[in-house]
């Protein structure tokens, strides 16, 4: 059986894959793994940053002995999966990303990062506050500048840039049609630059896949992976 891989976002959680197991156990192995920091794991010693969660995911196919590998990554973890792709395409049958951000520049990292501020967020935005904490534990408050620190990284030096078109296996670059951290524009300009890619917009869908309808988003990856 193929193996598919579920990637969460920055700040995201692998509980957030549950809805869509069930039907996608029927098709492929599932794993949902969790990057550092996120959930019961333990913050990196040193900081966080695109190449360390390129590197755990790297290491954990290895760990499980992975082949015939099909990766679904939201977000960030759309990012990484793209990121093991260039180095790693060998063992890669294709990858989907949804609200994954391509567009980095320092100014825009720096806005972003400024959002994930504990003690705000715990003023402004309490059930977040709390979601956070019920998901990564009383580490909450170190994750966020850690994660903010990971986006000026990016704004400064973004991986991607200038090196997604060597990625010639298929993709399909998604987003919602209300995502409010990744442009419409930023993800067709991705999608047009890729030679062997396919693009989908999802109606009435914001950033956080929580909002992301499961029935539209299996109905995509059937389609996409020929499932039947």
């Amino acid at each position: 059986m193929p193996n598919l891989i579920l990637l969460h976002g920055a700040l995201g959680h692998s509980e957030i894959f549950e809805p869509f197991k069930n039907e996608l156990s029927q098709y492929f192995k599932v794993h949902a793994p969790l990057f550092s920091g996120h959930g019961n794991t333990e913050l990196p010693e040193n900081r966080i940053t695109i190449e360390k969660y390129t590197q755990e995911l790297k290491e954990f196919i290895a760990k499980e002995n992975l082949n015939d590998i099909y990766i679904f990554g939201h977000s960030m973890g759309g990012y990484v999966a793209l990121c093991y792709a260039l180095e790693n395409p060998e063992n890669l049958n294709s990858i989907m990303t949804l609200g994954t951000k391509f567009d980095w520049t320092e100014e825009q990292a720096l806005r972003e990062s400024k959002i994930l501020n504990p003690d705000m967020i715990a003023e402004k935005v309490p059930k977040y506050a709390e979601l956070l904490e019920k998901q990564h534990g009383e580490k909450w408050k170190q994750l966020l500048p850690a994660i903010a620190e990971m986006m000026i990284s990016l704004g400064k030096n973004p991986p991607l840039k200038d090196q997604l078109t060597t990625i010639n296996f298929p993709l399909q670059i998604m987003v919602g049609d209300k995502d409010n951290m990744v442009t419409l524009e930023e993800s067709i300009d991705v999608y047009r630059n890729l030679p062997n890619a396919k693009l989908a917009v999802l109606p009435d869908t914001k950033h956080p896949m929580d909002k992301v309808r499961p029935n539209s988003l299996l109905n995509l990856m059937k389609d996409f992976w020929n499932l039947s």
